[in-house]
C-alpha cells in the first residue's frame, strides 16, 4: 500500500481526468471566445478576421452603453444599500436569543431557489390586475402601478428582486462571523458602559470588516454578471430599460446570430468584472487580518 502511494502514476490516474475536464469546459470554451472576438462569425458561415472592429462598435453601440449603466445600477444598490442592510439584520439576529435557527433558514431560502422560480415568483406579485401589491394599492383607491412594463419602474423592479434573492446569503455569512466573536468582548464592553448600539458599532463592526469586505466584493462581481433574473422577468425591456451586458450579450449572440460580437462583449463583460474588483481589492478592500 505504501509503495502505491509513493506511485506518481496513482495520483496521475485522479488527477489527469479532472484537468481534462477542466480544459474541456473552461479553458477550450475561454480560448475558443477570445478567438471568435476578433471574427464576424454567426454561428454558420466561416469566420473571417475583423480585428477590434467588434469591441470599437460595442463602445459605440449606445443600447450597450445603456447596459453598462443599468450593470452601474445594480454595483450601486448592492453595495450602497443591501451591504447596510445586510449587516443591520445580521446584528439584529445575532441579538435574538430564541428562533435564532428560525431566522437564519428564513433568510436563507430565497437564496436556494432557481432565479426561474424567483424571477415568476416577484412577476406575480408586479402583476397589475393580481398581484398583492396591486390589491394593496387598491385598496386604498390607488391605482396599480405597471411594474414590469414602465420604464420608470421596471429597473426598481429588479433591482428589488434580485435584493431579496441574495440579501439571506450574505447575512448568513456575515452572521456566522459575529457569531464567531468571544463573548468576552462584548460583555466587557457592557461592563464598561456602553449600550447595545454603542457596542454593534464601535466594536462588532469594526471585527467583522474583513467579512463585510469579502461581502462587499462579490457583491460587485454578482451584479457585474448578473443576466438570469432580467431575461425571466423582462428580456431587457421594456425598451432595453433592463437590458444589463450579459443580457445584451445574450440577445445578440443567441437572438441575432452575432456570435463574433457577443462574444466581444463576453470579453468585455470579463474586464469589467476584473477591473472594479481589482480596484476595490486594492482600496477599499485593503483590510488588517484580525484576531481575538
Amino acid at each position: 500500500m505504501k509503495s502505491t502511494l509513493k506511485n506518481p502514476a496513482v495520483y496521475l490516474m485522479f488527477v489527469i481526468p479532472t484537468l481534462a475536464l477542466y480544459g474541456l469546459f473552461f479553458l477550450y470554451p475561454m480560448f475558443s471566445s477570445a478567438v471568435y472576438a476578433f471574427t464576424n462569425w454567426n454561428g454558420l458561415d466561416d469566420t473571417r478576421f475583423i480585428g477590434l472592429d467588434n469591441f470599437s462598435n460595442a463602445f459605440g453601440d449606445a443600447s450597450f452603453r445603456n447596459a453598462i449603466m443599468n450593470n452601474m445600477y445594480f454595483i450601486i444598490v448592492s453595495v450602497g444599500l443591501q451591504v447596510p442592510i445586510i449587516v443591520i439584520f445580521a446584528l439584529l439576529i445575532s441579538n435574538v436569543k430564541k428562533f435564532r435557527g428560525f431566522y437564519k433558514t428564513t433568510v436563507f431560502i430565497p437564496s436556494i431557489l432557481s432565479t426561474s422560480v424567483i424571477g415568476i415568483l416577484w412577476s406575480f406579485i408586479y402583476d397589475p390586475d393580481i398581484g398583492p401589491i396591486a390589491a394593496f394599492l387598491g385598496f386604498f383607491g390607488l391605482d396599480p402601478i405597471y411594474w414590469l412594463s414602465d420604464t420608470k419602474w421596471a429597473m426598481i423592479a429588479i433591482l428589488i428582486t434580485n435584493a431579496w434573492q441574495w440579501i439571506g446569503f450574505y447575512i448568513v455569512l456575515i452572521l456566522a462571523a459575529i457569531l464567531a466573536i468571544p463573548k468576552d468582548i462584548d460583555e466587557a464592553a457592557a461592563i464598561d458602559g456602553a449600550n447595545g448600539p454603542q457596542r454593534a458599532w464601535y466594536l462588532t463592526v469594526p471585527l467583522i470588516k474583513p467579512i463585510i469586505s469579502v461581502v462587499v466584493m462579490l457583491s460587485i462581481a454578482g451584479a457585474m454578471r448578473v443576466v438570469d433574473v432580467v431575461l425571466v422577468m423582462t428580456n431587457g425591456g421594456p425598451a432595453e430599460a433592463t437590458d444589463v451586458m450579459a443580457s445584451y450579450m445574450v440577445k445578440k449572440a443567441i437572438n441575432y446570430g452575432e456570435y463574433g460580437y457577443g462574444m466581444a462583449l463576453s470579453i468585455i463583460i470579463f474586464a469589467f468584472a476584473l477591473v472594479f474588483t481589482a480596484i476595490y481589492q486594492l482600496t477599499l478592500g485593503k483590510t488588517e487580518r484580525i484576531e481575538y
